[in-house]
Formats: C-alpha cells, sequence, structure tokens
C-alpha cells in the first residue's frame, strides 16, 4: 500500500468511528452543523428505494452504495463520494452493510450563496464554463477531503466553535469540489443566470408545482430561456425531461401520501394531479412495479 492510500485509509478508519460515535443507531441523524448530516444502516437494504435527493454531498466512510438516475447506475463507496448539484428523483439501495461494518454516509447540503462566494473568490474555479451537464456525478475522495470532513465532524465536540469554524470547512470542502474534473455543474450553480443555475430554477419550480398541468413555455418564460434549450439542457442535467421528472415526483409523493396518511389510491391520485385513476395506477405499476394498493401493502410488510 502506497503512503497516499494508506493515509486515504486511516483518515477513513477515524472518520468512521467519529460518525459512529454520534449516531449510536441506524437511520438519519440531524447534527448541531445545519447542512450536516449522518446516514447509517447495519444490513443492506433489501429493496431499491426511490425518492428525492437533495442537492448535496455524499461522502461513503464504510460500505457501499447503488444510486440509479433514469437508466444510468452509480455504484460508489469509501473511495468517491457522489455530489448532486440539482434536486434529483433517484433510486437508491446501500448494498454493503453489516452489523460489524455498518454503512455510514456523511451528508453535506449544498449552500448555493457559499459555492456563489467561491465562484468569485476562487482562480482556480474560474474557467471557461461548459454546457451544463450531469448532476449527478462520482469523484475520488482525496485525503484533503477527508482532513476536512474530519474537522466537521469534531466541531460537533466543540458546539461553542460551530457558528465560526464551521462554514470555513464547509467553505474548503466545496472549494475541493469545484476545482475537481467534475466541479463544473456545481460552479453552473454559483453563476447567476448561467444555463445551469435557470435549469435549477425550473427544477425548483417544478417541485412547487408538481400537481399542476405542465406547461412547458411558462417554465421556460419564469427561467428566462426558449422551451428548447430549457427541454436540452433540462435532460442534459437530470437524464430525464421536465415531463418526466414531475411524473416520478407525483408518483414518489402520491406513495408518500399511501403510506404515511394511510391515503386511497384514488385519493392520492388526485392530489398529486392525475385526473383519470386509471392513468395514475398505469404510471405507478410502471414505476413501482405493482399497483398502487399491492406495492403499499408489499412496503407495510417489510
Amino acid at each position: 500500500m502506497t503512503d497516499t492510500a494508506s493515509a486515504h485509509a486511516d483518515r477513513l478508519r477515524e472518520l468512521a468511528a467519529l460518525i459512529e460515535r454520534s449516531t449510536g443507531g441506524d437511520g438519519l441523524h440531524a447534527t448541531a452543523i445545519p447542512a450536516l448530516r449522518f446516514s447509517r444502516l447495519s444490513a443492506p437494504m433489501p429493496l431499491p428505494m426511490r425518492g428525492v435527493q437533495e442537492a448535496a454531498l455524499c461522502l461513503i466512510v464504510q460500505g457501499a452504495k447503488r444510486a440509479i438516475l433514469a437508466d444510468e447506475v452509480y455504484e460508489y463507496d469509501a473511495s468517491r463520494f457522489v455530489v448532486a448539484s440539482v434536486d434529483l428523483p433517484v433510486t437508491g439501495q446501500v448494498t454493503q452493510a453489516s452489523a460489524d461494518a455498518p454503512y455510514l454516509c456523511l451528508i453535506m447540503k449544498l449552500s448555493p450563496s457559499t459555492i456563489a462566494e467561491l465562484v468569485t473568490e476562487a482562480e482556480s474555479a474560474r474557467a471557461p464554463l461548459p454546457p451544463p451537464s450531469r448532476g449527478l456525478f462520482l469523484q475520488p475522495s482525496s485525503v484533503e477531503m477527508l482532513d476536512a470532513a474530519i474537522r466537521m465532524v469534531k466541531l460537533l465536540d466543540t458546539p461553542h466553535d460551530i457558528p465560526l469554524l464551521g462554514p470555513l470547512i464547509e467553505r474548503e470542502i466545496l472549494y475541493r469540489v469545484l476545482c475537481s474534473p467534475q466541479g463544473a455543474m456545481l460552479r453552473h450553480i454559483g453563476i447567476a443566470d448561467s444555463q445551469g443555475q435557470r435549469v435549477a430554477k425550473a427544477i425548483h419550480w417544478l417541485r412547487q408545482h408538481y400537481a399542476q398541468p405542465l406547461r412547458i413555455d411558462h417554465i421556460a418564460r419564469e427561467v428566462h430561456m426558449s422551451a428548447s434549450a430549457l427541454h436540452h439542457h433540462f435532460k442534459a442535467v437530470t437524464a430525464m425531461s421536465p415531463l418526466q421528472y414531475q411524473k416520478q415526483l407525483r408518483l414518489q409523493e402520491a406513495r408518500r401520501l399511501m403510506l404515511s396518511e394511510v391515503m386511497d389510491a384514488a385519493s392520492a391520485g388526485h392530489r398529486v394531479g392525475y385526473e383519470s385513476p386509471s392513468q395514475f395506477s398505469r404510471e405507478y405499476s410502471r414505476m413501482f412495479g405493482a399497483p398502487p394498493v399491492r406495492d403499499v401493502e408489499r412496503l407495510r410488510s417489510l
């Protein structure tokens, strides 16, 4: 093992111990640092789970996971981190975890304002901006990245230091992502009126109005793009069209309503914007592999 590989392994072990101490049980854990959360799981997930991945950096320090965006598969473990530069409907499944070596992941929510400041200030982040690219990308984790993550997690032991030092460490981590080979899409989010930022605004609009009929011309006007440019760049970033994105949001919310609020299928479909119960059932079955009632029964039995 090279010195760099050995140092990388040492940092991962230290970070895993720190996160394990801060969690103590499976689930998603908030922390005293607003942008920081931890995820822990002591067994692989029996089924993949669909949800909207909010814009965040996810650094696995133990275990492995699979994420699927449209028909693209992303496999990652402690050797790489994943960044979602915009909110994306993703299917996720923890594939490697055990009681002795649980899946542990550090999740840092992205701050567009901090990214904008860094793009303005960092010379190395000012290279010519390419067109918007996929909003989900993998990048090898470095010793420097892990060092910064360790310092951030250690701040939880000294809460009085968090308001001053937390934002500084967050900036360092974002700076390292911005300067990576895959950092261009993150730069789009920090540059006012860039094509990538306009797509991010379109995504935000869709998330707020997913139950309304989709009028691409209206959304294009909202984000100051032509309809054809919006469709092209939206698909480049999300791997799906605006209509496909809206459909995923609708069906995921309907599933949540049936599971969490015990709503019947017809009411859930109508709540998320479907006028035809048969169309709702048909599209739900296509996405989740079973009709609404049977799918929800299966999930409740797990």
